[in-house]
């Protein structure tokens, strides 16, 4: 059985879902409730609407603050990934290692995880993670430090918005470069 609730960011928005393991869905902002509600549902049958309480209760708060521009750290919530593959689970871990403002691309992420030569796979294993934000892959980006793509409601646009938020800096950049200025 899992439960959700949506919650307004500064942003929009957005949607947490969990059971009893963790949090086993996370939507990110979008301008009205419904499509969030529908996006987010649609994998969760029987998903039961509920207040969370305790850590999922700290999730929202954290990610409340986070759409407002503070730093957090979402590496401690407890995330379900139950029927993820053992690839994916390995991307998911290392891009949870990824620091807040720290970036990364698929390749390097890909390395990170143990898989050298999976870059191109990174990058469609991270356009199905059920829980952005908690696994933070807008923090990955394309060869070069580009932008690359992004999955999720509003697109590069949310991403960019994100990386800003962070004062993200490319992975290829001089110390003394500026941070993303989108």
């Amino acid at each position: 059985m899992s439960f959700h609730h949506l919650f307004e960011t500064d942003l929009g928005f957005s949607g947490i879902a969990w059971n009893e393991r963790g949090i086993c869905r996370f939507m990110l902002p979008m301008g009205r409730p419904e499509p969030v509600e529908e996006r987010m549902l649609r994998p969760l049958e029987g998903s039961r609407a509920a207040e969370p309480a305790g850590i999922i209760a700290e999730a929202v708060a954290a990610a409340r603050r986070y759409f407002s521009g503070e730093r957090v750290d979402f590496s401690a919530f407890p995330v379900d990934l139950d029927g993820v593959d053992p690839f994916r689970r390995a991307i998911y871990a290392a891009a949870r290692r990824l620091s807040y403002g720290e970036t990364t691309t698929y390749g390097g992420l890909a390395a990170d995880a143990g898989f050298p030569q999976a870059a191109r796979e990174t990058g469609v294993a991270l356009g199905r993670n059920p829980v952005p934000l908690i696994i933070p892959c807008h923090r990955i980006l394309a060869a070069g430090g580009k932008l690359g793509g992004f999955s999720a409601p509003g697109g590069t646009a949310t991403k960019q918005r994100m990386l800003a938020l962070e004062n993200a800096a490319s992975p290829n950049a001089e110390p003394a470069q500026a941070s993303f200025a989108f």
